[in-house]
């Protein structure tokens, strides 16, 4: 018997079987695990070390591009793999092999977000919570490190059963649909999970990284994909026009999916501020951010002095929050409801707006234009809703979902900028429009439209001692052809 038929196998590492592969004469392919656009990925077995790891077969029919890329994906993967995050997936080892690319990983035997959410339906809001906390932690150290994921998605995300969450695919670019999006012929990206700046053609950022956890988050507590569409076109269509609508979340977890997906990059939650609301949404005070996320709970904190603020929303946190996103509301909400073509553009009230307010609780009604220095006041226009009437209040919310406010809180709550005010209030008024608060039978003949504070009304104390200062919105019906209301439309009085 010669030297080579008795030396041992490394320990776990077992003979190959006649036929199978294996890649960079190192890692023995045993089994498919998956395949997608990009190629396929294998479970296969270290002959030098004797794990088992997860070997991602990189592929693609245009071979001019497919060099461009495997170089793209070489360099960006070995930068992805300076990593050390528990949610990230490890990168191990790269490797050509008879002109192929093979990324060699940490094997995972978990599901994908994608696949949990469609077996099982959609998460509690508590759990997709702890979810994205953990994938905010993983993309807060990889922009740390300067690196941009680029394809943040549900298919992106393994959830374990004993509820580690591990992301994938760091810097790998997935061809998803025809034409591609970009003169080098890649798509960089998911186009449903796509932010609206990289629709336009900019560089992605880690703000883009955030509004694509906000898309993935609204898909693990809806279980529905908040901006595809039919075709590509349509589905990037509808990411730059249309705002998400919630059907079952609520709370600081809405606040946190709605605040991610700002439109505008530089009023979207930052990473601090998504975690304090992703973390609110658990039921556990929030820790303040030091550097890196970290994983799991937070540690215990020393007694604080009591406010009457949460936590939650201070500071530039306050961008949405629960009061704005009910669940009263019916519909798909990937659909785009014809509300948004009744849409009128929001306006805004207090000091230097476009329009002065005195709307209380109780008069909903009132004889006005809504125009550039008009005054919507019970003193001055309110008429009973059973008289002919130009508009309707059908709507009224809080920016800031707080009781027991004081002139310290006032302080606290900084203007979060009228694009995130803005977006936030069109959000609700469009999903109470759709509501039952306004009957379907009547919507065809309305137009609607939001009115918001400016930074100068926020600011501002209140004139008395013991009244609130502004945080509301107010959500406004009137005749689409501009003649009057001759009966009382909505059927829900707060």
């Amino acid at each position: 018997m010669t030297d080579e038929q008795t030396r041992p196998y490394p320990p776990q590492q077992a003979p190959a079987v006649p036929g199978q592969r294996v890649v960079a004469g190192r890692y023995l392919l045993l089994g498919e695990l998956g395949r997608g656009g990009m190629g396929v990925v294998w479970r296969a077995q270290d002959q030098v070390i004797g794990r088992q790891v997860a070997v991602k077969e990189l592929r693609l029919p245009d071979a001019e591009s497919a060099a461009v890329f495997s170089e793209r994906a070489l360099r960006e993967v070995r930068t992805g793999g300076r990593l050390n995050d528990p949610a990230v997936v490890t990168v191990y080892d790269v490797v050509a092999d008879g002109g192929t690319t093979f990324i060699v990983m940490e094997l995972v035997e978990a599901p994908s977000l994608a696949d949990l959410v469609r077996q099982r339906g959609p998460m509690p809001a508590a759990q997709a919570a702890q979810l994205g906390e953990r994938v905010l932690a993983a993309l807060q150290a990889a922009h740390a490190a300067g690196i941009v994921h680029r394809d943040v998605k549900p298919a992106n995300i393994l959830v374990a059963p004993d509820g580690r969450v591990k992301l994938t695919d760091f810097g790998i670019a997935h061809a998803v649909d025809d034409p591609r999006l970009t003169t080098s012929g890649m798509i960089v990206g998911s186009p449903a999970f796509m932010a609206p700046e990289r629709v336009e053609g900019r560089e992605a950022l880690p703000a883009s990284d955030l509004w694509s956890l906000g898309a993935t988050l609204f898909f693990a507590v809806e279980g529905s994909i908040p901006f595809e569409r039919a075709t590509t076109a349509a589905t990037l269509h509808a990411i730059m026009t249309e705002i998400p609508y919630l059907t079952r979340g609520h709370g600081p977890i809405a606040a946190a999916i709605l605040g991610l997906l700002v439109t505008n990059p530089d009023a979207r939650l930052t990473a601090p501020q998504a975690q304090n609301l992703l973390t609110t949404a658990q039921g556990v005070r929030p820790t303040p951010p030091h550097g890196t996320a970290m994983l799991g709970a937070p540690a215990p904190q020393p007694p604080a002095k009591k406010s009457h603020l949460p936590l939650w929303l201070s500071a530039a946190a306050v961008l949405v929050v629960a009061a704005l996103i009910g669940g009263f509301f019916a519909g798909k909400a990937y659909e785009t409801p014809a509300a948004d073509k009744q849409k009128q553009p929001t306006m805004t009230y207090g000091v230097g707006g476009q329009l002065r307010t005195a709307i209380g609780g109780y008069y909903r009604c009132f004889n006005t234009p809504v125009q550039d220095g008009s005054i919507i006041s019970e003193e001055d226009n309110k008429t009973e809703c059973g008289n002919a009437h130009t508009l309707e209040v059908y709507e009224i919310g809080s920016l800031l979902s707080v009781e027991n406010w004081s002139t310290d809180d006032a302080k606290i709550a900084a203007y979060p900028g009228l694009p995130a005010v803005t977006a936030s209030a069109e959000a609700a008024c469009a999903t109470a429009f759709r509501s039952s608060i306004v009957p379907e039978t009547q919507r065809a003949d309305l137009t609607f439209r939001a009115l918001v504070p400016t930074q100068a009304e926020w600011d501002a104390a209140p004139a008395k001692s013991g009244e609130e200062p502004a945080r509301e919105f107010y959500c406004l019906l009137a005749r689409a052809d501009g003649g009057p209301i001759t009966a009382p439309i909505v059927t829900k009085v707060k």
